[in-house]
């Protein structure tokens, strides 16, 4: 029987082994949490108190408080950059455990850290067409279009990345079986 102690990894791998936090596994969600504060900082004093936040149409039909509406914004952001490095932090305490060995998350935590950042994209988006509406009257595409954009692309994306990493892990496979 094998103790386990929260202290030590039982996998007895070298530190050059280890999968450490690296900051480009969540380099979008904070990259992303930071360019929605430069916006915020450069539309806030150009908006009016009464904010139009949803439209019917081309034409407003509901409004909130500047303040309610820039929090509704960024508050947001921050849960996707906390949940991002919440699930980083995670994998990583959880792969001290696991057995020494060839281990996929050096390429599986960028992707998953940064996935966060696709929900993210489509909120400062939407904070985008809001404040440009608000200060300048100037529409973007509908978000909806927007999002489907965003979610199409993704999912492209994620594909790719799966079946590349499917065919290594078999090449892997029939390498160590000729062997």
């Amino acid at each position: 029987m094998v103790d386990i102690s929260p202290v030590a990894p039982v996998n007895g791998a070298s530190p050059d082994k280890d999968v450490t936090f690296r900051w480009t596994y969540i380099v979008l969600p904070a990259g992303i949490f930071l360019f929605s504060l430069v916006i915020l900082g450069v539309f806030y004093p150009r908006l009016p108190e009464e904010i139009a936040f949803h439209f019917r149409g081309s034409s407003p039909d509901r409004w909130l408080s500047r303040g309610a509406v820039t929090a509704w914004m960024v508050i947001p952001q921050v849960f996707c950059t906390l949940l991002a490095f919440a699930v980083v932090r995670t994998v990583l305490l959880g792969a001290r455990y696991w057995p020494a060995g060839d281990t996929p998350l050096k390429k599986l935590l960028p992707v998953m850290g940064n996935m966060v950042a696709l929900p993210q994209v489509i909120i400062i988006f939407t904070m985008l067409d809001v404040f440009l509406y608000n200060a300048y009257q100037i529409r973007l595409i509908p978000v909806w279009v927007f999002a489907v954009i965003v979610m199409v692309l993704g999912g492209l994306f994620l594909a790719v990345f799966f079946f590349r990493t499917i065919r290594r892990f078999r090449r892997q496979g029939r390498s160590s079986l000729q062997e």
